[in-house]
């Protein structure tokens, strides 16, 4: 990996943060304006380390989104450019397709309001009774469902891995395991300080810090009342001699009244099945499992009343959640409303995933990509799921708005 020297501290764009969303910026601000000075700073010893690298490698078709949010727009154009990029430079992905399942007749209308979101963003997508439902997915159960062909699953990673080598083709340069600890923008320059003493200085500032995206905007001078709370999602894998109950990709019908998707099965491109995820609170912003805490981040968050007041409106379905965490056969039976034949000894435990959720101080969860600025400083303050799939999109957007005066 390039890495910059200590004489070189005058950037024209600094970008902190490395995931999917900071290293498609790089790429695409490096194609714009090539000779412009860019560095990218992550705190970890790799890039995606993090929220890219621990989800399942989903390629969404934009079905569920509200038809011209920021979400359906990016997930649209994002993902045939992903594509695109993947067929041009050898990255592997599939268009596997996936099915949306009701698995009761009360669910069929919530069902059809996800269908024609998905036909007015433009998704290839098709109504199937039982009978077709069990031609896709044959141990699947369910009274209709929704097929999306043109889903698709890829390793999100080994994308940024490809991003990361053009980078450097081209004269980027990556400084990895530096934390960025200050942010002093002025009038022309921004001063950028690591934890482990470099100083830069840059034209402009975009932050993609994901699970720490509002403490560097805090950094920056860019105050505001929306706070990242992190949200655990964990997974079960399933078992060599399992992974015939699944043929790509399973989901629910989402219930409307709670944010996530619920749980449901993948099938990765490496050729396992994930089964998941939940959703419980994280006690760390990186807290990938049940006992990693971080007491003053643990505190910030219970203490702040965006979260107060979201716990109170989800409280019950917040407790389901927590019981399968604690439950394997709480998750299973979950899990078995979509496959029955879904069995104990078929799962084995898979790593965990976090969520940056921004929550606002009213407790409403922030749904769509959200930006701020503070002069030279932009703040990519909120990149929910579809992000990984919008990705050269969203740093499309990033571009215009950092070159803006």
């Amino acid at each position: 990996m390039q890495t910059t020297t200590s004489s070189e501290t005058d950037f024209d764009i600094i970008i902190v943060g490395g995931g999917i969303v900071g290293a498609a910026t790089f790429y695409q601000l490096q194609s714009r304006f090539p000779n412009r000075r860019l560095l990218l700073i992550e705190k970890e010893k790799e890039l995606a380390h993090h929220q890219t690298g621990n989800n399942s490698g989903v390629i969404h078709s934009g079905i569920y989104y509200k038809p011209g949010s920021l979400k359906a727009i990016n997930c649209r154009k994002g993902k045939l450019a992903l594509e695109k990029f993947c067929k041009e430079h050898g990255v592997n992905y599939e268009s596997c397709g996936k099915v949306i399942v009701a698995t009761s007749k009360e669910e069929i209308p919530a069902m059809n309001k996800i269908y024609d979101r998905g036909k007015e963003n433009g998704v290839s997508c098709k109504i199937i009774d039982e009978e077709e439902l069990k031609d896709l997915e044959p141990h699947a159960a369910g009274v209709a469902g929704i097929h999306v062909p043109e889903a698709g699953i890829i390793n999100y990673k080994n994308f940024c891995s490809v991003l990361a080598v053009k980078i450097q083709l081209s004269g980027g340069k990556i400084l990895l395991g530096e934390k960025v600890n200050f942010i002093t923008p002025s009038r022309e320059k921004v001063n950028v300080q690591t934890e482990k003493g470099l100083e830069f200085e840059a034209g402009k500032v975009i932050n993609c810090a994901g699970l720490y995206s509002d403490i560097i905007a805090d950094k920056g001078g860019a105050k505001s009342d929306m706070k990242i709370i992190p949200f655990r999602g964990e997974y079960y894998e399933l078992t060599d001699s399992a992974k015939g109950l699944v043929k790509n990709l399973i989901y629910p019908v989402p219930d409307p009244n709670f944010p996530f998707l619920g749980v449901h099965f993948t099938r990765m491109i490496d050729g396992g099945v994930e089964c998941g995820p939940n959703a419980v609170l994280a006690f760390a912003r990186e807290g990938y499992g049940k006992l990693k805490i971080n007491p003053n981040e643990l505190l910030e968050c219970l203490c702040y009343p965006g979260f107060i007041k979201l716990a109170a409106k989800y409280w019950k379905t917040g407790l389901g959640e927590i019981w399968r965490s604690l439950s394997k056969q709480a998750f299973i039976k979950a899990l078995s409303v979509l496959v029955p034949e879904i069995k104990s000894q078929d799962l084995k435990k898979s790593p965990a995933g976090v969520r940056a959720q921004a929550v606002n101080a009213n407790g409403s969860m922030v749904d769509d990509f959200y930006f701020s600025r503070n002069g030279n400083v932009l703040n990519v303050c909120n990149a929910p799921s579809p992000a990984a799939t919008a990705s050269l999109n969203i740093a499309n957007i990033i571009s215009e708005k950092i070159s803006e005066k």
